[in-house]
C-alpha cells in the first residue's frame, strides 16, 4: 500500500514539475475596450516581449509624415505590423536577432520576419533616408535595458500566426512562442 501510495506521489511531483516547465512563460492577451485591437505580452525567461496590433492608417500616417513616396507607404502598410517593445527582466546579459525570429501561418511552414537592416536597403534603394520606428536587428541588453520599434509580418490581414522568437541569456539560447497572432484588421470598428 505504502508502495503505491509513493507512486502516486512521484507521478504527482513529476506532472507538477511538467506543468511549471510548460509554464515557464506566462503570456496575456488583452483587448484595448476604446480600439478593439489586441496585445499579447510574454514574460518568458528574462525576456519581455510586446506585441501591440497597429493598423495600416496608422503606418500610413506615420510614414506619410516621414514624406515617404505614396507607393512605399502603401507597401509598408500592407504588411502585418506591430509596435514589439522588448525588455531585459533577468539579472544576466541578453541578447536577441531578428534574422532568427520566424513566423508560421497556418500553412505550418515558417517564414523569416523581415529585419530593419532589409527594410533600410529597399528604402535607400527608393531613395529613402529614415532609420526610426523599425525594431533594431541586433538587441544587446544589461539588466532592465528595453528597446521598442515595428515589427513586420508579409501576411494579410487578420490572419493568424505564431511567433517563434528566440533570444540569449549569458550566450545561453532560448526559444518562445506566441501562438495565434493576428493581423490587426483594416480599420478601427465605428463606434455604436
Amino acid at each position: 500500500m505504502m508502495k503505491l501510495v509513493l507512486i502516486k506521489l512521484a507521478a504527482v511531483a513529476w506532472l507538477l514539475l511538467q506543468t511549471t516547465a510548460a509554464g515557464a512563460s506566462e503570456t496575456g492577451v488583452y483587448k484595448n475596450p476604446e480600439t478593439g485591437l489586441l496585445t499579447w505580452t510574454v514574460n518568458d525567461e528574462g525576456f519581455k516581449i510586446e506585441l501591440i496590433q497597429l493598423i495600416p492608417d496608422f503606418v500610413r500616417a506615420i510614414y506619410a509624415k516621414h514624406h515617404f513616396p505614396k507607393n512605399e507607404v502603401e507597401r509598408v502598410a500592407s504588411y502585418c505590423v506591430f509596435g514589439t517593445i522588448l525588455k531585459n527582466t533577468s539579472d544576466q546579459h541578453l541578447s536577441y536577432r531578428v534574422a532568427d525570429w520566424r513566423y508560421q501561418p497556418a500553412d505550418a511552414k515558417q517564414y523569416p520576419v523581415k529585419t530593419k537592416t532589409q527594410w533600410l536597403e529597399e528604402w535607400r534603394k527608393a531613395g529613402i533616408k529614415f532609420s526610426w520606428t523599425l525594431l533594431p536587428d541586433i538587441g544587446e541588453f544589461s539588466v532592465g535595458d528595453w528597446q521598442q520599434g515595428f515589427t513586420t509580418i508579409k501576411l494579410p490581414r487578420e490572419a493568424t500566426f505564431d511567433l517563434i522568437y528566440k533570444w540569449q541569456l549569458e550566450g545561453v539560447p532560448h526559444t518562445g512562442v506566441i501562438k495565434n497572432v493576428r493581423c490587426a484588421p483594416d480599420s478601427l470598428p465605428e463606434p455604436e
